[in-house]
């Protein structure tokens, strides 16, 4: 009867710990993104501590500042010389803007769905189009709360991430602690791979970018094809993101190259979904490209973007603890039965 009511006792707070979490689920995947993402940094810093300058080696907290400011220098770089044209562009257009503003209208009653287009509608549609403004201002308010807040996290993960895995190892028996806390280290090591793998998707849309928009002449292909890269990180959002940038900077000089641009990115997200992402996450995390397909599904159902951000990853991390707990679920005392034999 006493291991009965303690059975209860435990699945009532698990269920209350649960519905809690659910309530708070936008923080906990916070926090869950924020350790996540400060567990395939973790490489990079041991990369870093691994340089040696005689009989001198940084510690982890230089580190974690060399990575910070080398990250902030090249993007300052990138600023520096890829903004002023753009900015230079930009005002001479708005000096010739009258103009332009002629060309583009003449352009557009072209074609044939703006012909039907009944110019008494158009107050209406501005109407809604400030309202659109004003709630894409707030939620860009809220996404920049949202980034430094993950940033934060982040660092705290990297820097105190250690003692708050061992704290957290301190709540488990210790029967069970040792296998757990080997399981997770195993996790950890298949996860930070993650990183290397969604570079690569990264470094291969920025150079198809490249050379794709450099062939049409698109204006800035250059930075064009760096925010490409970048952005690509951020599932759906991201490659939309860009190619409505895309879109936008060639259609302004001609239609021919807004469809060029429109077909490589059609073509190129038909590869990258089909054949790119499952055969590079299943090399570097070693997940069937089924399980990767599975797993941006659930993710993007389950919590949007985010969810498809970090459901690689995810992924990776619940295929090692099933295959720890379930696949060989009496591994602990295989170890200890094949200890024994060999000391006897």
């Amino acid at each position: 009867m006493t291991i009965r009511r303690s059975d209860i006792a435990f699945f009532f707070v698990l269920g209350l710990i649960l519905y809690v979490a659910w309530l708070v689920r936008d923080v906990v995947l916070l926090l869950y993104i924020s350790a996540l993402f400060a567990v395939v940094i973790n490489p990079a810093i041991s990369v870093v501590r691994r340089l040696h300058l005689g009989k001198w080696h940084p510690g982890r907290g230089l580190a974690i500042a060399i990575i910070l400011v080398g990250g902030a220098t090249v993007m300052a770089l990138f600023l520096v010389f890829a903004l002023p044209p753009i900015f230079r562009d930009l005002q001479a257009a708005s000096s010739n803007w009258p103009h332009r503003a002629v060309q583009v209208v003449a352009r557009l009653q072209r074609l044939p769905f703006v012909r039907s287009f009944n110019p008494d509608t158009l107050q209406s549609s501005l109407e809604r189009t400030i309202g659109g403004v004003l709630g894409l201002f707030r939620g860009i308010a809220g996404g920049l709360f949202w980034f430094f807040s993950w940033l934060i996290l982040t660092l705290y993960f990297i820097i105190d991430g250690e003692r708050a895995f061992t704290w957290i190892m301190s709540m488990f028996p210790p029967v069970s602690r040792s296998r757990l806390e080997a399981a997770l280290l195993r996790a950890e090591a298949r996860v930070s791979k993650w990183l290397v793998g969604q570079a690569g998707l990264m470094l291969i849309l920025g150079c198809c970018s490249a050379v794709v928009y450099g062939l049409l002449r698109v204006k800035y292909f250059y930075a064009l094809a760096v925010f490409a890269g970048a952005a690509n990180i951020v599932p759906i959002i991201g490659p939309l993101t860009s190619v409505a940038v895309a879109a936008i900077v060639a259609g302004l000089d001609s239609w021919s190259k807004l469809v060029g641009v429109l077909v490589f990115y059609f073509l190129y997200q038909q590869i990258e979904s089909a054949f790119l992402t499952p055969r590079i996450m299943k090399s570097t995390l070693d997940l069937p490209p089924l399980a990767v397909i599975i797993a941006l599904s659930l993710g993007g159902a389950l919590a949007g973007v985010l969810g498809a951000l970090v459901a690689v990853p995810t992924a990776a991390l619940v295929a090692v603890l099933a295959e720890e707990y379930l696949v060989r679920p009496n591994r602990a005392a295989e170890s200890s039965e094949l200890a024994a034999n060999q000391n006897g």
